[in-house]
Protein backbone atom coordinates (compact mmCIF):
# COMPACT_ATOMS: atom_id res chain seq x y z
CA UNK A 1 0.00 0.00 0.00
CA UNK A 2 1.45 3.20 -1.25
CA UNK A 3 -1.41 5.46 -2.22
CA UNK A 4 -3.08 6.83 0.66
CA UNK A 5 -6.33 9.65 -0.47
CA UNK A 6 -8.42 11.57 2.26
CA UNK A 7 -11.90 12.76 1.42
CA UNK A 8 -12.56 15.73 3.47
CA UNK A 9 -10.22 18.36 4.30
CA UNK A 10 -11.71 19.74 7.77
CA UNK A 11 -10.35 19.10 11.29
CA UNK A 12 -10.30 15.44 10.90
CA UNK A 13 -9.63 15.11 7.72
CA UNK A 14 -6.07 17.05 8.12
CA UNK A 15 -5.66 15.51 10.70
CA UNK A 16 -5.37 11.89 9.01
CA UNK A 17 -3.38 13.59 5.92
CA UNK A 18 -0.83 14.83 8.29
CA UNK A 19 0.04 11.21 9.83
CA UNK A 20 -0.48 9.36 6.91
CA UNK A 21 2.28 11.88 5.00
CA UNK A 22 4.59 11.05 8.10
CA UNK A 23 3.94 7.05 7.61
CA UNK A 24 5.18 7.44 4.18
CA UNK A 25 2.18 7.25 1.96
CA UNK A 26 1.53 9.18 -1.04
CA UNK A 27 -1.16 11.16 0.18
CA UNK A 28 -4.73 13.11 -1.82
CA UNK A 29 -6.22 15.47 -0.09
CA UNK A 30 -9.89 16.50 -1.98
CA UNK A 31 -12.50 18.12 -0.80
CA UNK A 32 -15.45 20.21 -2.75
CA UNK A 33 -14.22 23.97 -1.74
CA UNK A 34 -11.15 24.85 -2.82
CA UNK A 35 -11.22 27.59 -0.23
CA UNK A 36 -11.22 24.60 2.52
CA UNK A 37 -8.58 22.92 0.43
CA UNK A 38 -5.92 25.16 0.36
CA UNK A 39 -6.35 25.98 4.30
CA UNK A 40 -6.02 22.39 4.38
CA UNK A 41 -2.75 22.59 3.06
CA UNK A 42 -1.80 25.72 4.84
CA UNK A 43 -2.49 24.16 7.80
CA UNK A 44 -0.57 20.78 7.39
CA UNK A 45 2.30 22.41 6.29
CA UNK A 46 2.91 24.84 9.04
CA UNK A 47 1.97 21.86 11.32
CA UNK A 48 4.72 19.99 9.84
CA UNK A 49 7.14 22.77 10.37
CA UNK A 50 6.20 23.30 14.38
CA UNK A 51 6.72 20.03 14.39
CA UNK A 52 10.40 19.91 12.98
CA UNK A 53 11.04 22.98 15.21
CA UNK A 54 9.69 21.63 18.28
CA UNK A 55 12.11 18.27 17.83
CA UNK A 56 8.98 15.88 17.60
CA UNK A 57 10.17 14.75 13.92
CA UNK A 58 13.38 16.14 12.15
CA UNK A 59 13.37 18.84 8.90
CA UNK A 60 13.68 16.29 6.45
CA UNK A 61 10.66 14.08 7.46
CA UNK A 62 8.82 17.46 7.40
CA UNK A 63 9.92 18.56 3.98
CA UNK A 64 9.59 14.08 3.00
CA UNK A 65 5.99 14.65 4.06
CA UNK A 66 4.97 17.57 2.61
CA UNK A 67 6.33 16.17 -0.83
CA UNK A 68 4.09 13.27 -0.25
CA UNK A 69 1.15 15.24 -0.35
CA UNK A 70 -1.49 16.22 -3.10
CA UNK A 71 -4.34 18.70 -2.74
CA UNK A 72 -7.29 18.78 -5.52
CA UNK A 73 -11.20 19.51 -5.51
CA UNK A 74 -11.47 16.32 -7.71
CA UNK A 75 -12.35 13.17 -6.47
CA UNK A 76 -11.27 11.12 -9.37
CA UNK A 77 -8.14 12.47 -9.58
CA UNK A 78 -7.86 11.85 -5.66
CA UNK A 79 -8.81 8.05 -5.38
CA UNK A 80 -7.69 7.01 -9.13
CA UNK A 81 -4.60 5.23 -8.03
CA UNK A 82 -6.07 4.65 -3.90
CA UNK A 83 -5.37 1.76 -2.56
CA UNK A 84 -6.84 2.98 1.08
CA UNK A 85 -9.61 5.86 0.99
CA UNK A 86 -10.52 7.38 4.38
CA UNK A 87 -14.13 9.73 4.08
CA UNK A 88 -13.88 12.02 6.71
CA UNK A 89 -16.84 14.19 6.04
CA UNK A 90 -19.76 15.14 7.92
CA UNK A 91 -21.33 12.92 10.46
CA UNK A 92 -24.66 12.74 8.12
CA UNK A 93 -25.29 9.52 6.93
CA UNK A 94 -26.69 10.77 3.25
CA UNK A 95 -23.43 12.80 3.24
CA UNK A 96 -21.50 9.38 3.44
CA UNK A 97 -23.58 7.53 1.77
CA UNK A 98 -23.32 9.54 -1.47
CA UNK A 99 -19.43 9.89 -1.29
CA UNK A 100 -19.23 6.01 -0.60
CA UNK A 101 -21.12 5.87 -4.07
CA UNK A 102 -19.25 8.26 -5.94
CA UNK A 103 -15.82 6.24 -4.82
CA UNK A 104 -16.92 2.19 -5.48
CA UNK A 105 -17.11 3.94 -8.94
CA UNK A 106 -13.62 6.20 -8.84
CA UNK A 107 -11.87 3.52 -7.25
CA UNK A 108 -10.01 1.39 -8.52
CA UNK A 109 -11.14 -2.96 -7.76
CA UNK A 110 -8.54 -3.67 -5.02
CA UNK A 111 -9.48 -0.33 -2.89
CA UNK A 112 -10.32 -0.65 0.43
CA UNK A 113 -12.63 2.25 1.60
CA UNK A 114 -12.47 3.04 5.00
CA UNK A 115 -15.14 5.62 6.92
CA UNK A 116 -13.68 7.79 9.66
CA UNK A 117 -17.86 8.02 11.46
CA UNK A 118 -17.50 8.03 15.27
CA UNK A 119 -20.95 6.37 15.44
CA UNK A 120 -22.64 5.53 12.55
CA UNK A 121 -23.56 1.88 10.59
CA UNK A 122 -20.28 0.94 8.52
CA UNK A 123 -22.71 -1.78 7.26
CA UNK A 124 -25.39 0.60 6.08
CA UNK A 125 -23.09 2.67 4.35
CA UNK A 126 -21.17 -0.30 2.75
CA UNK A 127 -24.09 -1.68 1.23
CA UNK A 128 -24.11 1.54 -1.09
CA UNK A 129 -21.49 -0.12 -2.70
CA UNK A 130 -20.54 -3.33 -4.56
CA UNK A 131 -17.53 -3.83 -2.07
CA UNK A 132 -19.26 -4.45 1.32
CA UNK A 133 -16.14 -6.69 1.81
CA UNK A 134 -13.92 -4.04 1.29
CA UNK A 135 -15.07 -1.44 3.24
CA UNK A 136 -14.91 -0.71 7.09
CA UNK A 137 -15.24 2.12 10.05
CA UNK A 138 -11.74 3.53 10.87
CA UNK A 139 -12.06 5.79 13.64
CA UNK A 140 -9.35 8.31 14.41
CA UNK A 141 -9.47 10.66 17.21
CA UNK A 142 -8.94 14.68 17.71
CA UNK A 143 -6.33 15.89 17.31
CA UNK A 144 -5.08 12.95 15.23
CA UNK A 145 -1.56 13.36 15.39
CA UNK A 146 -1.28 12.76 19.59
CA UNK A 147 -4.29 10.38 19.61
CA UNK A 148 -2.55 6.98 20.08
CA UNK A 149 -5.93 4.78 19.06
CA UNK A 150 -8.01 4.03 15.65
CA UNK A 151 -11.17 1.86 16.31
CA UNK A 152 -11.58 -0.69 13.56
CA UNK A 153 -15.21 -1.11 13.40
CA UNK A 154 -16.50 -3.89 10.87
CA UNK A 155 -19.57 -4.46 9.04
CA UNK A 156 -21.63 -6.95 8.35
CA UNK A 157 -19.49 -8.55 5.70
CA UNK A 158 -16.28 -6.72 6.20
CA UNK A 159 -13.67 -8.94 5.51
CA UNK A 160 -10.76 -10.74 7.78
CA UNK A 161 -8.47 -9.07 4.59
CA UNK A 162 -9.76 -5.92 5.16
CA UNK A 163 -9.41 -5.33 9.04
CA UNK A 164 -6.02 -6.98 8.48
CA UNK A 165 -5.00 -3.88 6.25
CA UNK A 166 -7.08 -1.29 8.00
CA UNK A 167 -4.84 -2.56 10.84
CA UNK A 168 -1.30 -2.80 9.27
CA UNK A 169 -1.64 0.98 7.71
CA UNK A 170 -2.98 1.99 11.02
CA UNK A 171 0.77 0.59 12.63
CA UNK A 172 2.39 2.27 9.50
CA UNK A 173 0.34 5.73 11.16
CA UNK A 174 1.97 5.00 14.59
CA UNK A 175 -1.20 3.64 15.91
CA UNK A 176 -2.79 1.37 18.30
CA UNK A 177 -5.74 -0.38 17.72
CA UNK A 178 -8.61 -2.24 19.01
CA UNK A 179 -10.96 -4.58 16.81
CA UNK A 180 -15.11 -3.62 16.99
CA UNK A 181 -17.79 -5.42 16.05
CA UNK A 182 -20.46 -3.01 14.49
CA UNK A 183 -22.83 -1.41 17.13
CA UNK A 184 -24.30 2.50 17.24
CA UNK A 185 -21.35 4.53 18.89
CA UNK A 186 -19.10 1.75 18.92
CA UNK A 187 -16.89 2.03 22.73
CA UNK A 188 -15.58 5.10 22.45
CA UNK A 189 -18.03 7.55 21.59
CA UNK A 190 -20.86 5.72 23.08
CA UNK A 191 -18.94 6.24 26.54
CA UNK A 192 -17.83 9.84 25.80
CA UNK A 193 -21.49 11.37 24.54
CA UNK A 194 -22.78 9.67 27.89
CA UNK A 195 -20.50 11.46 29.56
CA UNK A 196 -20.14 14.60 28.00
CA UNK A 197 -23.98 14.77 27.85
CA UNK A 198 -24.40 14.24 32.00
CA UNK A 199 -21.43 16.80 32.42
CA UNK A 200 -23.82 19.34 30.79
CA UNK A 201 -26.65 18.32 32.19
CA UNK A 202 -24.94 18.87 35.75
CA UNK A 203 -23.93 22.35 34.37
CA UNK A 204 -27.42 23.17 32.80
CA UNK A 205 -28.88 22.08 36.67
CA UNK A 206 -26.40 24.73 38.69
CA UNK A 207 -24.31 21.42 40.10
CA UNK A 208 -21.14 23.69 40.03
CA UNK A 209 -19.29 25.49 37.04
CA UNK A 210 -18.54 24.01 33.83
CA UNK A 211 -14.67 24.55 34.80
CA UNK A 212 -15.32 22.95 38.40
CA UNK A 213 -17.02 19.97 36.42
CA UNK A 214 -14.17 20.00 34.50
CA UNK A 215 -11.85 19.93 37.37
CA UNK A 216 -13.53 17.47 39.09
CA UNK A 217 -13.55 14.99 36.27
CA UNK A 218 -9.62 15.68 35.71
CA UNK A 219 -8.26 15.11 39.23
CA UNK A 220 -10.70 12.72 40.82
CA UNK A 221 -10.91 10.26 37.82
CA UNK A 222 -7.99 11.32 35.81
CA UNK A 223 -8.58 12.06 32.78
CA UNK A 224 -6.32 14.22 30.69
CA UNK A 225 -9.20 16.62 29.64
CA UNK A 226 -12.82 17.85 31.19
CA UNK A 227 -15.75 16.52 29.51
CA UNK A 228 -16.97 19.87 28.46
CA UNK A 229 -12.92 20.78 27.18
CA UNK A 230 -13.76 17.70 24.93
CA UNK A 231 -16.78 18.86 23.46
CA UNK A 232 -15.40 22.14 22.84
CA UNK A 233 -12.46 20.57 20.97
CA UNK A 234 -14.71 18.05 18.94
CA UNK A 235 -17.56 20.58 18.26
CA UNK A 236 -20.71 21.40 19.55
CA UNK A 237 -22.80 20.73 16.52
CA UNK A 238 -20.37 17.59 16.25
CA UNK A 239 -21.40 16.22 18.93
CA UNK A 240 -25.48 16.95 18.49
CA UNK A 241 -25.26 14.97 15.63
CA UNK A 242 -23.83 12.44 17.39
CA UNK A 243 -26.00 12.44 20.28
CA UNK A 244 -28.65 12.76 18.04
CA UNK A 245 -27.86 9.39 15.84
CA UNK A 246 -27.13 7.70 19.20
CA UNK A 247 -30.78 8.73 21.00
CA UNK A 248 -32.19 7.70 17.98
CA UNK A 249 -30.57 3.74 18.26
CA UNK A 250 -29.99 3.46 21.59
CA UNK A 251 -32.82 5.53 23.17
CA UNK A 252 -33.99 7.54 25.83
CA UNK A 253 -30.84 7.77 28.01
CA UNK A 254 -29.46 9.66 24.85
CA UNK A 255 -31.53 12.41 24.91
CA UNK A 256 -29.50 15.69 23.76
CA UNK A 257 -28.92 17.60 26.89
CA UNK A 258 -31.18 21.41 26.16
CA UNK A 259 -27.78 23.03 26.81
CA UNK A 260 -26.24 21.75 23.62
CA UNK A 261 -29.30 22.00 21.52
CA UNK A 262 -29.55 25.74 22.38
CA UNK A 263 -25.74 26.33 22.62
CA UNK A 264 -25.84 24.75 18.92
CA UNK A 265 -28.59 27.38 17.33
CA UNK A 266 -26.96 30.47 19.16
CA UNK A 267 -23.24 29.29 17.02
CA UNK A 268 -22.04 28.35 20.22
CA UNK A 269 -19.75 25.74 18.55
CA UNK A 270 -16.81 25.37 20.52
CA UNK A 271 -13.16 25.96 19.77
CA UNK A 272 -13.80 26.73 16.14
CA UNK A 273 -16.24 29.29 16.71
CA UNK A 274 -14.22 31.28 19.29
CA UNK A 275 -17.09 30.01 22.31
CA UNK A 276 -18.73 26.92 23.72
CA UNK A 277 -19.12 26.29 26.90
CA UNK A 278 -15.34 28.17 27.33
CA UNK A 279 -14.51 31.33 25.58
CA UNK A 280 -11.80 31.50 23.30
CA UNK A 281 -12.03 34.36 21.34
CA UNK A 282 -8.52 35.96 22.82
CA UNK A 283 -6.23 32.84 21.86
Amino acid sequence: MQNFAVIGSGTMGRGIAYVAALGGFRVHVQDVHSEAVEKAQVHIEKELKKSAERGFITSDEASQAIENLFYTTNMEEAVQEADIVIEAAFELMEVKVGIFKQLDELCPPHTILATNTSTMSPTEIAAQTKRADKCVAMHFFNPVHKMKLIEIVRGLDTSDETVWMAQKVSARLGKETVEVNEFPGFVTSRMNCLIGNEAMNMLMEGVASAADIDKAMKLGLNHPMGPLELADLVGLDTRLRNMEYLYKTLGEKYRPCPILIKYVKAGRLGRKSGIGFYDYSGQ
